[in-house]
């Protein structure tokens, strides 16, 4: 009877605790109160935890008056709270204070999504001041530079020449990067327009696995977000090797006004480059941005921004005039090579919490975009008189809305995350035109001349279920197309039109094996679509080839100051893209399979040194081709990156960085091969108040190295036999620059 009057008891103390047991709603903000994404808040008496959102603002169960919370955010101190009873009544207010970054301090299990965190440590420890470190900042992803900074560069990732976009999506704030049916390329991604200290995260995944993105991921995406506010004005000038000029201008426009931000940046750009044609490169970027808090912490910004770039080049140059003395590798064929581009962006972003247990997060966006391109890859094969310069160019605007609600809930004894979404885009293309040109000034032929509409809208649904150690991420996405475009060419007017809709399912799981020690298996299918000029000759045939992929990989820490990642992967395309030199365009080919292995290590030697690197290992075939004629042109199989970062060490800060793209082939049957090379940068910075002195050199050992080739037939004006071999765009030699910056 004694024994039952106990269990009684004790059951009854349960019941009361748990019918007492509260929900509770906080934000945390940081010393400036502004909020902060991401922050871990952990209940030690219920073991209840949570996240906090875009907003800073967290909400969790399972709380009782006396009970101790732990915040917790990598490069702030911790933070213990004991709550008190009129902590339920209203939003509470968690302020933590910024110090030393430090890696031990980081725990994978309280750390949201820990592969992309690691682009966020990348920032801290090694910041960046150009669009092409920005890029660099994903771990294992290539790129090259071949219009001396005027085109989008060329993106290399996990065994893909990706071009300039056809396999990754990229995004700003959630406006789409990647220019669908474009005049150069499908997936034309130029993110010239994004100003680099404006980049406050990136956010990053590989493969084909992510419900919320669509069109284009199948090597992976890239979504990059702006600094909502700034601590202090900036403003920086560089001067360098190459008649180079850079300005920079940040300024905060509303100070430490409550609940709100303002601020306006703007950049200039000037250079000759290296070549002997002098580039004439300039680039101009306007940017705006506010944000409003509503006394629930909903958050509103408003975006404004403008870009415009002009520039000549010297094209890709055959190996053949360098090697026999002709030219030098800064020289030139056609130094008639060049072009010009602008974008006008507007993006509204809405995050709003629209009940205890459900968020809202949209963004509506509009883009005007131009863009003009001159460039003779074949020289004189076609036309032996005029020579074979190429015109392409459009008049773009863009209109989407992006949108998605996630909901926390329970089945049972298991928590679930819902994430609804839907996504429109639709692109209005005039004057979409492909000619033969004389001198950038005569147009000879019109090849290529229309109008486009192309619409995409896409749904998806994403459920996640909390099994302890265990998550099961399980979703499903589906995107409809409809292609218009009417070729200004016939003579009859005619409209062709092509519609395709794709199911895309995802299926991912996660494993917290230890509390610094996360498996993970991820599988999924996605898709690129092609060019509209393409698809509507083609009768509906290869509209959305489909990308079906499987990860198996970790993320572990097994001593305080060091932390990995590695992954094996695979990945089947029902459709390769391949370049066509004499063209300038890319064209669909057959299937092909990769595989490879990633591998990224992150080290803290002490409170200043850090030492990072990636590696990509792949094996990529064509799987219609026979063996050894099934080589995937300018794949790589392996890439290497990484560096060793100074972060405030006697007001010293800087680094040395280096990259590594081995030999590669250049044609099916690896007759051709493009070499690979090791480049290495460095910069370091001196801070004197509210000044900081600074050098950069780009090549600090003067390599000779190839940026970008490509295997192109060609015919110079005096050969009478073309000829197919590497032609390239010259590495950056030996380039320094000094930098002055003054905060206020």
């Amino acid at each position: 009877m004694g024994n039952f009057k106990l269990t009684t008891l004790f059951f009854l103390v349960v019941f009361v605790k748990t019918m007492n047991s509260q929900q509770l709603k906080g934000v945390v903000v940081n010393e400036m109160n502004q909020p902060l994404e991401a922050a871990y808040v952990y209940n030690l008496n219920s073991k209840s935890h949570a996240h906090t959102s875009e907003n800073g603002v967290f909400i969790i169960d399972d709380n009782h008056v006396g009970d101790s919370l732990k915040v917790g955010l990598l490069g702030f101190e911790n933070k213990n709270i004991i709550l008190r009873a009129s902590d339920f009544n209203s939003t509470l207010r968690i302020q933590l204070e910024e110090k030393m970054f430090q890696l031990n301090e980081l725990v994978i299990t309280e750390t949201l999504n820990p592969i992309s965190t690691i682009s966020r440590l990348d920032i801290k420890t090694n910041p960046v001041n150009s669009s092409q470190e920005v890029l660099r900042k994903v771990p294992g992803l290539i790129i090259g530079q071949h219009a001396g900074g005027g085109k989008a560069e060329q993106l290399f990732l996990r065994g893909f020449d990706i071009d300039h976009g056809t396999d990754i999506s990229l995004s700003v704030d959630g406006m789409p990067v990647n220019m669908v049916s474009h005049a150069h390329g499908q997936g034309y991604s130029d993110l010239h327009f994004v100003i680099p200290e404006t980049v406050n995260k990136i956010d990053f995944g590989k493969g084909p696995y992510y419900a919320n993105h669509g069109d284009f991921t199948t090597a992976g995406y890239v979504d990059f977000s702006t600094r909502d506010y700034l601590k202090e004005s900036v403003m920086t000038i560089s001067s360098g090797q190459f008649n180079t000029l850079r300005t920079l201008g940040l300024f905060n426009l509303l100070g430490k006004t409550k609940n709100k931000n303002a601020y306006i940046a703007t950049e200039y750009l000037a250079t000759d480059g290296p070549f002997e044609s002098s580039q004439n490169f300039n680039r101009l970027n306007l940017f705006g941005k506010y944000v409003g808090f509503s006394p629930n912490y909903d958050k509103l910004s408003l975006t404004l921004s403008h870009f415009t770039s002009r520039w000549d080049a010297s094209g890709q140059i055959p190996q053949r005039e360098v090697d026999n003395g002709n030219i030098s590798r800064f020289g030139a064929i056609d130094d008639t090579e060049g072009g010009n581009t602008q974008r006008t962006n507007f993006n509204v972003e809405l995050n709003k919490h629209i009940s205890n247990n459900a968020t809202l997060k949209t963004n509506v966006f509009y883009s005007q975009y131009d863009f003009e391109l001159y460039s003779n890859f074949t020289f004189f094969l076609e036309d032996p008189v005029n020579g074979d310069q190429i015109k392409q160019k459009e008049s773009r605007q863009i209109l989407g809305i992006n949108s998605a609600i996630t909901n926390q809930t329970r089945l049972g004894n298991t928590d679930l995350t819902v994430t609804s979404g839907f996504s429109l885009r639709h692109d209005i293309v005039s004057d979409l035109e492909l000619s033969k040109t004389l001198n950038r000034t005569t147009v000879l032929e019109n090849i290529q001349l229309g109008d486009l509409n192309q619409t995409n809208l896409g749904a998806y649904a994403n459920v996640e279920f909390d099994l302890g150690k265990l998550k099961v991420s399980s979703a499903i996405r589906l995107d409809y197309f409809k292609f218009l475009y009417h070729d200004k060419l016939q003579i009859n007017y005619q409209t062709l039109s092509e519609t395709k809709s794709i199911l895309s399912p995802k299926l991912n799981f996660y494993f917290e094996a230890q509390e610094n020690l996360q498996f993970y298996l991820k599988s999924g299918i996605g898709f690129h679509s092609n060019d509209a000029r393409v698809i509507v000759s083609q009768n509906s045939k290869d509209i959305l080839p489909k990308a079906y992929g499987l990860d198996v990989g970790n993320i572990w820490k097994p001593f305080p100051k060091i932390i990995l990642n590695s992954a094996m992967w695979y990945l089947f395309l029902e459709q390769e893209f391949v370049y066509v030199g004499d063209a300038g365009i890319v064209e669909p080919s057959g299937k092909s399979e990769r595989f490879g292995l990633d591998l990224g290590i992150r080290y803290q030697f002490n409170d200043w040194l850090f030492f990072d690197t990636d590696a990509t290992v792949t094996h990529a075939r064509s799987t219609d081709d026979p063996k050894g004629e099934n080589y995937i042109p300018l794949a790589p199989d392996f890439t290497l990156t990484g560096g060793l970062s100074i972060n405030n060490l006697d007001n010293f800060s800087g680094g040395i960085r280096f990259r590594y793209l081995d030999d590669r082939p250049a044609n099916e049957d690896n007759s051709i091969v493009a070499k690979g090379y090791f480049v290495t940068d460095f910069n370091m910075n001196y801070s004197l108040k509210n000044v900081t002195l600074g050098i950069v050199i780009e090549n600090l050992f003067d390599t000779e190295w190839n940026e970008t080739q490509f295997a192109t037939e060609s015919r110079l004006q005096n050969e009478t036999q073309s000829v197919e071999e590497i032609h390239f765009t010259p590495g950056t030699p030996f380039f320094l620059k000094a930098i002055i910056t003054y905060k206020f």
